[in-house]
């Protein structure tokens, strides 16, 4: 195989169209479109969507997985022999782990190691490990992905909270199915099941609260902070807070527990095992 043609199909996924990746290789779009082409000829059949943005075809996702496992271990072989280089290793990540304690663990690591973070729901965060986006991933999914290998990390706890005004205002009753069917929720977005998981412990009948959609960990936690709704909180971002006065347990007793799992390619690197490592041992210290 060619490996600028990898390169290329790598970085047209990465980068999300021919021209950008065109930017990022330093080559003319002209180019970058015809190594594609090239690689598609070999492979006899379409490896890249034509769209906005580009994405890669089920068997394009395996030539990417293979131009990233070339990448790793071609700075594997430059590290050994003494060349310095930098590799690049991308992660799907949760929001709430990326807001609390997985930065911290991957600030840790040596300057030769960069990441890519992509945020997604963790219940979905497998899937970029299937289509060859990322190389690891921290999960709810505790299936292996194909050609990858998964253990346990923890769990992170999260409760339902609110501001005092905002309990004293809808729940002054007590906390039931005709409270909660009336008072405002935040919610991260429309993947975020957590507030109607919680929802279901507490009602037979489904639930519909007004609902605020707010897409950001730090944000979603002001978001309930200035008494929009009540909202599932981590642990790591409500204890202080509670703490403080400024939020209050809306259910006391009532939680929803999300396993996390670290899924990582079988190819071993000394790159992606370093990254491992600090996950591993920073989840040892933050989840349950």
């Amino acid at each position: 195989m060619d490996l600028p043609q990898l390169e290329a199909l790598a970085a047209v996924i990465d980068e999300g169209s021919f021209d950008a990746a065109a930017a990022a290789l330093h080559l003319t779009p002209s180019a970058v479109s015809q190594r594609i082409k090239a690689l598609e000829a070999s492979a006899g059949q379409v490896l890249v969507r034509r769209a906005r943005p580009t994405s890669a075809t089920e068997a394009g996702a395996a030539y990417v997985r293979l131009a990233r496992q070339v990448e790793a271990l071609v700075h594997e072989t430059q590290t050994q022999v003494g060349v310095d280089s930098v590799v690049t290793v991308p992660i799907a990540v949760n929001a709430d782990s990326m807001a609390t304690w997985l930065l911290p663990a991957l600030a840790t690591l040596p300057p030769t190691i960069s990441f890519d973070l992509r945020r997604d729901d963790q219940a979905h965060t497998a899937e970029l490990l299937r289509s060859g986006t990322v190389m690891g991933a921290i999960t709810s999914d505790d299936q292996p992905v194909q050609g990858c290998r998964s253990e346990r990390l923890g769990a992170m706890r999260y409760r339902p909270m609110a501001t005092p005004q905002l309990v004293e205002r809808w729940f002054a009753g007590g906390v039931d199915a005709a409270s909660l069917a009336l008072a405002p929720v935040v919610v991260f977005d429309r993947r975020d099941d957590l507030q109607d998981r919680y929802l279901r412990g507490r009602s037979r009948s489904p639930l519909s609260p007004p609902r605020h959609h707010v897409p950001a960990s730090a944000d979603f936690a002001q978001a309930v902070l200035l008494g929009l709704g009540w909202g599932m909180l981590p642990d790591e971002q409500s204890l202080e807070l509670e703490r403080q006065g400024r939020l209050v347990e809306l259910d006391p007793g009532r939680h929803v527990d999300v396993t996390l799992h670290w899924q990582q390619w079988t190819l071993r690197t000394p790159a992606l095992d370093a990254v491992a490592g600090a996950i591993r041992e920073a989840a040892a210290r933050h989840l349950r």
